[in-house]
């Protein structure tokens, strides 16, 4: 078995919640021969585009950009010639789901995997991120390249730096008051924070805006603005204030949840590298790499990130082609010893469960009060007495 690289820690596991491809892909970490190997993604790359997948694909962008549009422009809709406040209820789902959808495309923008044009690229994510989702799409494309530079290292991948819940022993130590309560039990907090994650991003999406001057920070303030205005406006024009206000609780919770289900299977639960790693480019994008096995179904609900392992070797792949990759990059990752790790969806929530459970039980653990040198002998005394 190929020893394991001081880099990596890998994912915590049992016998009850192991998945014996996950436990190899924990231990197979790169030789320290293999460490610096450039080469390897060359040749893999060279595979992608002798393929074509890396060809922009206009005919598949312009059926999700029509469609996506469709359901969030059907929901508005919905929202001014429906009075029923039991159907605007199964509404607020519907503009969940093309909320998370918008986020998808933007994504993709944000990858230049749409357009050709840099420009165009950016128009459609200000207007998908900023204007209809109220996400700064400077803000996201900062984190979003930072995290693809950096998957699961520590120190540097912002996606382990959320506050409420910790990824390693330092994490977990340096946890004080409310905090090291939520990560005591952090498993079980898990999913209600998912349900934050769209408030969330909006919150830092402003905060983002006033800290740094960005390219576009004045047009992004602007369309943030009139989002809002136009989001707060039309709940409070078609439905009473409480009914408004349950509508929002709804949309907003379902579209972190959508959102939160699709990102946190891609790399939590999955090996953690020490900051600083030496592991070449190919094996830290695979090794930190989860994907989720699926149809159709995934595919949509995942927006494409359930061939996670494609996306960050190649994140300027239309995301139609992923599953076409996926084929030559498992077979590419077979070839050379590097443990490719896929699993259902169900799967991929037990792991991440059990991994945060796993990272945050020193916290369970209860401390034995040291007892004094004469507690024994005071005993003996007091029963013989």
């Amino acid at each position: 078995m190929q020893k394991q690289s001081p880099d990596v820690i890998p994912a915590l596991l049992n016998e009850e919640n192991s998945n014996p491809q996950l436990a190899t892909a924990c231990a197979m970490a790169p030789s320290p021969a293999s460490l610096k190997q450039p080469n390897d993604y060359v040749e893999l790359k060279k595979l992608i585009k002798k393929n074509g997948l890396l060809n922009k694909q206009p005919i598949y962008y312009t059926y999700k950009l029509i469609a996506t549009l469709g359901i969030f422009a059907l929901s508005i809709v919905l929202l001014f010639v429906i009075h029923n406040f039991w159907f605007q209820l199964l509404n607020a789902v519907l503009l969940a789901v093309a909320s998370a959808q918008l986020g998808f495309l933007g994504h993709d923008g944000g990858h230049r995997q749409i357009f050709h044009s840099t420009r165009k690229n950016e128009i459609l994510t200000l207007i998908t991120g900023n204007l209809f989702i109220g996400m700064s799409n400077g803000w996201w494309l900062d984190k979003h390249n930072a995290h693809h530079s950096h998957p699961n290292e520590i120190d540097m991948d912002p996606d382990l730096d959320i506050g409420v819940l910790a990824f390693s022993d330092d994490d977990v130590r340096s946890k004080k008051g409310l905090l090291r309560l939520i990560v005591k039990h952090q498993k079980y907090f898990f999913f209600p924070l998912l349900a934050l994650l769209g408030l969330d991003l909006q919150q830092r999406s402003v905060v983002y805006l006033f800290k740094h001057k960005d390219k576009y920070r004045v047009l992004e303030a602007v369309l943030l603005t009139i989002h809002h205005l136009l989001y707060f406006g039309m709940l409070f024009y078609c439905l009473n204030p409480w009914q408004a206000l349950i509508f929002l609780l709804i949309h907003q919770a379902l579209f972190g949840l959508f959102l939160g289900s699709a990102f946190a299977p891609n790399h939590k639960g999955m090996p953690v590298l020490e900051k600083g790693s030496r592991i070449d480019f190919l094996r830290r994008q695979v090794l930190t790499s989860r994907n989720v096995h699926g149809g159709f179904v995934n595919d949509f609900w995942y927006g494409g990130l359930n061939y996670q392992v494609e996306h960050h070797l190649f994140p300027s792949m239309p995301r139609n082609n992923l599953k076409k990759a996926q084929k030559i990059v498992r077979a590419y990752c077979q070839e050379h010893a590097i443990a490719y790790y896929e699993t259902s969806m169900v799967q991929s929530f037990r792991e991440i469960l059990h991994f945060l459970d796993q990272v945050s039980a020193p916290l369970r653990v209860k401390k034995i009060r040291a007892r004094k040198p004469g507690f024994k002998i005071r005993v003996l005394l007091g029963k013989l007495l």
